[in-house]
């Protein structure tokens, strides 16, 4: 794992505004990238897939706790979320050894690297800043796409290597180059990326050959800059943010401002309270127009799939759902409720703009066939903090502005 030096703490306070070295960069006006939906948690047949839910919790304390530590390593001060995070952890009784990191959504999409150029699909990530991909001599890289620096003339080593551990106790793991990488029109010259030989169990598994962070600088493990923080300081993009569109179909990642066809209306932002994460207050969480939590710290986090919040409110929320009940032996913090009463007035209020949540998307899925429970997609984390994922992403279009450092949402088209 990369340590610090004093220099590079001192870098980090001003990564958000200024690239570390001149990258050249091609100017466009906004792009949109298709995504595609990879998730294991349901099955075709509607059941939830209960090895993967019981692994959820695994799976994000574990992106946590190692973002968390390197926040503080980066910047040699621990991240205001950290203290409770941690404490959180010693209070579990639940530990992630032995377990399968199975993933369980993600949204992937296409980049570009190297010359000759070729393509690979990577999962965009809002909470994590590190770019990745599978190395020609990986061995336990499945059947993915590999980069091979050696026939990259663009390519150069940084001499560096890196470590990501995850929560089954696999690593990623590899050496660090700089390359010329494309999203469309958008490219951007000696931009850092992982090239991995050794692949942690989900991401050998998975669809994707790789990952890209979106999240600020300050969580790189690297540490660098991140593909979309190179772009916007570097003046390529005429509007310094990236927005997800997040559904069945037709979702996308547009870089450089909004797709004016995929909302109504005008955002509602929030400023994002401590650079690191997409974080951000909550104003309230409802259900039937009852408060049930208020003013909370959350991070929007397009790599997590569920709602986490701490066990006071899901206890209040799921008290209002006739039949709901938690159930621990789904994993930590797991919530079922009868499939013939699905909530259709669970709101998240968030820039002051009222969200709700649709009963598709909070609604998993069965817990076995034939089973008159289903899992709700708002579950218990105790983090110290909430995790706004994908139930909630897919109910908006999100905008995250890293020019004026705030998070938007606006009412989907």
């Amino acid at each position: 794992m990369l340590t610090s030096s004093p220099l590079l703490v001192a870098a980090f306070a001003c990564l958000a505004a200024v690239s570390a070295t001149p990258i050249d960069i091609t100017r466009d006006e906004g792009l949109s990238i298709p995504l595609s939906k990879r998730s294991n948690l349901r099955s075709e047949t509607g059941v939830v897939n209960l090895d993967v839910l019981k692994n959820q919790l695994a799976r994000v304390q574990n992106k946590y706790a190692r973002t968390l530590k390197q926040y503080e390593a980066n910047l040699g001060r621990p991240h205001t979320l950290a203290p409770g995070f941690f404490d959180s952890l010693k209070k579990r009784s639940t530990a992630s050894d032995g377990m399968t990191d199975d993933g369980d959504m993600e949204w992937y999409g296409n980049v570009v690297v190297g010359t000759p150029a070729q393509t690979y699909t990577v999962d965009f990530d809002t909470g994590s800043s590190d770019f990745f991909l599978p190395d020609s001599s990986c061995g336990d890289c499945g059947s993915h796409d590999t980069y091979n620096p050696s026939s990259s003339s663009t390519s150069k080593p940084l001499g560096k290597t890196f470590t990501l551990t995850y929560g089954d106790g696999s690593e990623t793991s590899g050496t660090q180059y700089t390359d010329t990488v494309s999203i469309g029109s958008l490219t951007v010259k000696d931009q850092t990326l992982g090239s991995a030989t050794s692949y942690s169990s989900e991401f050998e598994e998975s669809v994707q050959d790789g990952l890209m962070g979106l999240a600020w600088p300050q969580l790189s493990v690297y540490p660098a800059t991140p593909f979309v923080f190179n772009l916007n300081n570097q003046g390529a993009l005429s509007s310094g943010s990236f927005s997800f569109k997040l559904a069945e179909s037709g979702s996308s990642l547009f870089i450089g401002g909004a797709d004016s066809s995929l909302y109504t209306g005008s955002f509602s932002y929030t400023p994002v309270t401590e650079q690191g994460y997409w974080e951000v207050t909550t104003n309230s969480l409802k259900i039937g127009g009852t408060t049930v939590a208020s003013n909370q710290n959350s991070i929007v986090d397009s790599g997590t799939t569920l709602i986490y919040v701490d066990s006071s409110s899901a206890q209040s929320l799921y008290s209002h759902i006739s039949g709901a009940k938690e159930d621990d032996s789904l994993g930590d913090g797991v919530y079922t409720f009868p499939c013939n009463n699905v909530p259709n007035n669970i709101e998240v209020v968030l820039a002051g703009k009222t969200v709700t949540i649709s009963p598709d998307v909070f609604n998993f899925g069965q817990v076995s066939a034939g089973s008159s429970m289903c899992v709700g997609g708002i579950a218990a984390g105790n983090f110290g903090f909430w995790i706004l994922g994908d139930v909630f992403m897919r109910n908006v279009y999100t905008q995250f502005d890293m020019t004026n450092s705030r998070v938007g949402i606006a009412t989907l088209a």
